[in-house]
């Protein structure tokens, strides 16, 4: 009686057990989704002086352009291109970029882009545009100096 027991109890253990775990098995055969080809992939460099270009484009419409060379004593790579698509809307998304010593800079219509100014802040700025041209006092930005008593 007790060895039926334990058996049926290894057999609910087994039988319980999560099945299918592990990786999933390599797909060699067809692809899951469509497969979209490759209309251009030209690719220079980089070369000696590490300059670099490239573009690609494929028969969904993406396409991708960069071209780079290094700048500076350091040797920095400086880069531009840029890269369009299509939506599925069929609104087309155009990006162009620089990357260099002032930074990475996206420029395209369809980024966000800060509210305007208000007026009074415009006449602020100006303001103090003319008071430097001017040779007046420059406005100094920072910690307010330490204020006696509170050391």
């Amino acid at each position: 009686m007790f060895s039926k027991l334990v058996l049926c109890v290894v057999v609910a253990v087994a039988a319980a057990a999560p099945q299918g775990y592990g990786p999933p098995p390599p797909s060699y055969g067809a692809p899951s989704g469509p497969v979209v080809p490759i209309l251009r992939d030209d690719r220079q460099g980089p070369d000696q002086a590490g300059n670099y270009n490239f573009n690609f484009e494929t028969g969904d419409g993406i396409n991708r352009q960069e071209q780079g060379a290094p700048q500076g004593p350091a040797g920095a790579v400086a880069a531009q291109g840029g890269w369009s698509f299509t939506f599925p809307d069929g609104t087309p998304a155009n990006f162009k970029f620089v990357a260099d010593g002032a930074g990475y800079r996206v420029e395209s219509p369809l980024l966000p882009t800060p509210p305007p100014l208000p007026p009074h802040a415009i006449a602020q700025i100006e303001f103090a545009r003319q008071q430097e041209a001017a040779g007046g006092p420059r406005p100094q930005y920072g910690a307010p100096p330490p204020r006696p008593g509170y050391n």
